[in-house]
């Protein structure tokens, strides 16, 4: 929701009452130029709104604000503010995202949330073969088929897993390890979802049929399933070995163990952390390094973490990485369901695992409307392309003209030439090479089309959407009239402001008297002296003041126009009040006042200009509130609106 809108709706729209309990649900409350306004739109915005409000309002005057809104969104559209280019691709815009969470698949939704927070209670230790990504489709249908045949292998017991690792897998830590034993697999995003899915439902023992990552092609065995025991939350100190030879290893054990040392005397932990870790990531936040749970360090340094009490301090210990002393402050076991949610539901969002409720909607789509692909179409186009010699500008000249059905659907179809003005100009290829981006241009214009025409069916289908439609719908229209009318108005209407404020100038009175002119800043003493004696000659108007100065002195000199009285300005209480010169003025110290007088009360709106279009805009908006009721016919339900009072 923007903010125009956020705004109109607890100012204008901000309904409090208790609505007719009599009354049925869905009829009309009443009619505004021809058009009907249903008794369960006035109930959702009351229901939406209500919990906003400190002071309940009786029903009568929520009827009345009720009333008064659709007749400033009727005035909107007799104006024709709903038919401009700008409200309708906003107002589509709006109506094509509210629609996403109602064109959902709640099950699939379901589901994926609860198989999520079931993977956070253990971890699978796995092993996997990897074969990778090619730039070359032949090679990619190559390396799956491969993979696919290693599977075959070994589940007839004719291969080995760690063997055939060692032989085709192009993950680097077969040749660290010599086998295919990956470690444990955590139920969150550690890993891309298809790697993880895979690495939780297929049983231990067995392997997993081919996966795409995104980072390659893998079989995935599950050796064990190992309880989820939580998070511990440490710090370390780490005195780094990678590369050293065996006397600068040895040099490094003798500073863990000193370091060991003073922290069993007391020494803070943090404190030594900072001077001493040569850990980059943390030891400037003395060594902490937040929760985590297993499979995210190191075997080596996770044991140690896991094996000792909260509050303990660990002996030195060696990693891959050097010599390390943990200090485990704290430790939390897996959440309920209710603390996870809000994470599973931002990791599912932020991987494949968001899109699978719209695809599982959209497949439901597809049979609902009976949405098909013609192989038909797809010959023909092929047929032309070769024809033509080759996909080029003169082929797609041709294929734009074509209404051939590539997809059908119950509604409409997708035509040869929707999907090709989405394939866009590329370099003359072959049929054969083209052919499947056209099939995919097409598949993603057929599950548009079906969205779009679910979008237009949402609102006679979901009454909670088709209110919540018109909200937004509404909203941007009373926005637009309001702005027109009565905000809009009022800062173009000088006149008028003017004008106003001479009617009610007793209503605008100061206390005290006030500076107004303008303030001039020098960057030097000088330059001060300088300007001075070019304004005492040269009478500029006051328009024209900040150009003139700018043109003559450059950009050591400015001029800001000041409203103020004594003790509200330090500037202005030092250059017109007698006030003491104000410290730290940086580049701009040496100032004097211009074209000033003391006004003991305003003299025109600008004086008080935020009270005065304050109160101005209140009369304008009384003006079409007033007009509001002649200009427009109103035909209410009596009976219905009577049970509301």
């Amino acid at each position: 929701m923007n903010k125009k809108f956020l705004s109109l709706a607890v100012a204008a729209m901000a309904f409090t009452s208790v609505f007719a309990q009599n009354a049925p649900a869905d009829t009309v409350l009443f009619n505004v130029d021809g058009n009907d306004v249903m008794l369960s739109e006035f109930e959702y915005l009351y229901n939406k709104n209500n919990s906003q409000q400190t002071e309940p309002q009786t029903r009568g005057q929520y009827y009345d604000m009720f009333l008064l809104y659709k007749l400033k969104v009727a005035d909107a559209v007799a104006n024709g503010m709903d038919t401009t280019e700008t409200f309708r691709k906003e107002f589509n815009q709006y109506r094509r995202d509210l629609a996403v969470p109602y064109l959902l698949d709640k099950e699939a939704e379901q589901q994926m949330i609860d198989l999520s927070y079931e993977m956070l209670k253990e971890y699978v230790d796995v092993s996997h073969i990897m074969l990778p990504h090619s730039n070359d489709p032949g090679a990619d249908t190559a390396n799956r088929l491969r993979l696919d045949s290693i599977r075959n292998e070994v589940l007839a017991g004719r291969a080995d897993f760690d063997e055939m690792a060692r032989q085709f897998s192009v993950d680097q830590m077969v040749k660290r390890t010599g086998n295919a034993h990956m470690g444990l697999v955590r139920g969150t995003a550690t890993y891309p979802y298809p790697f993880v899915e895979a690495s939780y439902t297929t049983k231990v023992g067995d392997i997993s049929p081919v996966i795409d990552s995104g980072f390659g092609y893998h079989i995935v065995r599950p050796e064990k399933r190992v309880a989820n025991d939580g998070e511990v939350k440490a710090s370390h100190i780490l005195k780094l070995t990678r590369g050293l030879d065996e006397a600068q290893k040895a040099q490094k054990k003798a500073e863990i163990d000193s370091i060991y040392k003073v922290l069993l005397k007391g020494e803070s932990f943090a404190d030594v952390a900072r001077v001493e870790s040569e850990d980059p990531g943390s030891a400037a936040n003395g060594g902490d390094l937040g929760y985590f749970g297993r499979g995210m360090m190191v075997p080596e340094f996770e044991n140690v973490a896991f094996e000792i009490a909260d509050g303990a301090i660990s002996e030195p210990f060696e990693s891959p990485f050097g010599y390390h002393i943990i200090l485990r402050e704290a430790h939390r076991g897996v959440p309920s369901f209710e603390e996870a949610l809000p994470r599973l539901k931002n990791e599912i969002n932020n991987d494949e695992r968001g899109d699978r409720p719209r695809k599982a909607m959209l497949a439901k789509l597809r049979k609902k409307y009976n949405a098909q692909l013609s192989d038909k179409g797809f010959d023909e186009v092929a047929a032309l392309i070769t024809a033509n010699g080759g996909y080029d500008s003169v082929v797609i000249v041709k294929l734009l003209q074509m209404d051939t059905p590539l997809a059908t659907t119950d509604f409409g179809a997708v035509t040869v030439a929707d999907a090709v003005s989405n394939v866009g100009k590329i370099a003359r290829v072959s049929a054969e090479a083209i052919m499947p981006y056209i099939k995919s241009t097409t598949e993603r214009a057929l599950e548009t089309a079906l969205f779009n025409y679910a979008v237009d069916k949402l609102p006679s289908q979901n009454e909670e959407y088709r209110n919540l439609v018109n909200e937004y719908h509404d909203g941007i229209l009373l926005f637009e009239i309001s702005n027109r009318n009565v905000w809009e108005r009022s800062s173009k209407d000088k006149e008028g402001l003017e004008k106003f404020f001479r009617a009610h100038k007793k209503d605008y009175q100061w206390n005290v008297p006030k500076y107004k002119g303008y303030i001039i800043f020098t960057t030097s003493d000088s330059l001060l002296t300088a300007v001075q004696s070019y304004l005492g000659e040269n009478k500029i108007a006051p328009a024209e003041l900040v150009t003139t100065l700018r043109k003559q002195f450059g950009k050591d000199v400015k001029a800001e126009k000041v409203l103020a009285a004594k003790g509200e300005n330090n500037i202005v209480d030092a250059a017109v009040f007698d006030g003491e010169k104000p410290g730290k003025l940086g580049r701009w110290g040496f100032f004097f006042p211009y074209d000033g007088k003391i006004l003991e009360q305003p003299e025109e709106a600008a004086d008080v200009r935020g009270a005065v279009t304050a109160d101005y805009q209140t009369l304008l908006e009384k003006q079409w509130v007033k007009s509001l009721k002649s200009k427009h016919k109103v035909k209410p339900n009596k009976e219905v609106v009577n049970s509301l009072k």
